[in-house]
């Protein structure tokens, strides 16, 4: 029964209604902590005006939905109602969701090749078997993705901070060099306040390992960090968030040019991931949300 008390006070109308004549009905609301007088009030209700919530909840739930373009599963969608004042058991809304055959977008999983040995700088893990950042600006993460267009291979090159998820740094550009790479880069840092030490990590691609953009790295205070050999998954979060990326605005879209994906793109990047989206591993915050809370 502890479990019931904590619950939606609908719910502890429910459990009263269903299990009154074992328990009797003062008995059980005084240890819900609901009113005698309230219960009867819920249960001389008309039905017609319960389907009416649930009419409305359901229109709620599709309006969520729609607004992020079918981004949101169940739990986002439970936490924005959560977040409005409504009180909704999220087992709910995962049942009018699947009634209402409301899907959200699900990741492909992609294998990810091995890259070639680089002839270039090569460095250490910094952060292997070290905790995770306690707040902004204390490392770094970057990777490059490609994206194809009309035919043609677009490449996105983006840096997140990795205590909040936040895309600090992006470039977009037809070539995969080390350009593209030191354009993210020098957006990340013009936008940022840090103090020397902070750990920047990535690949060991050839445009990472590139003398320019070591060189660039050191003489901004950044201490550069690459993963192990053949363990891709040394960066992890930067593979998960190209994975987002392209199952909420990439796939399934069709774009005129290059710079329609760029429009999309730096909406997705600036506007929406960063300040809208919730994500589960910041307790349902935006990374700018995230971000102000550690200020």
């Amino acid at each position: 029964m502890g479990s019931v008390s904590e619950g939606p006070k609908e719910f502890r109308f429910r459990f009263i209604k269903d299990h009154r004549e074992y328990f009797g009905v003062r008995y059980l609301c005084r240890k819900l902590f609901v009113s005698f007088s309230g219960f009867y009030k819920w249960l001389s209700r008309p039905v017609e005006l319960k389907s009416d919530k649930n009419d409305e909840l359901t229109r709620l739930i599709k309006k969520i939905f729609e607004r992020h373009e079918g981004n949101y599963g169940s739990p986002r969608i439970h936490r924005e109602l959560v977040n409005l004042g409504l009180v909704v058991n999220h087992k709910r809304v995962a049942r009018i969701m699947r009634e209402e055959r409301l899907i959200a977008k699900a990741a492909k999983l992609y294998r990810r090749k091995a890259l070639p040995d680089n002839s270039c700088i090569t460095v250490g893990n910094l952060r292997h078997n070290i905790p995770p950042p306690s707040g902004p600006n204390q490392q770094w993460a970057g990777d490059v993705s490609y994206l194809k267009v009309n035919g043609e291979w677009i490449y996105l090159s983006v840096i997140l901070d990795l205590y909040s998820r936040k895309i600090i740094g992006w470039s977009l550009s037809r070539n995969r060099t080390t350009e593209l790479t030191l354009q993210s880069l020098d957006m990340a840092i013009e936008s940022r306040q840090f103090e020397p030490g902070l750990i920047f990590h990535s690949d060991k691609g050839a445009e990472y390992g590139a003398h320019v953009f070591q060189n660039r790295l050191r003489s901004s205070g950044i201490r550069p960090s690459m993963n192990r050999h053949k363990t891709m998954t040394d960066n992890i979060h930067v593979e998960s968030f190209f994975r987002t990326f392209k199952t909420e605005v990439f796939h399934g879209e069709i774009f005129e040019d290059a710079e329609h994906l760029r429009d999309v793109t730096k909406w997705y990047l600036e506007d929406y991931y960063n300040c809208v989206r919730m994500h589960t591993s910041l307790n349902f915050k935006s990374p700018v949300q995230y971000e102000r809370m550690a200020a």
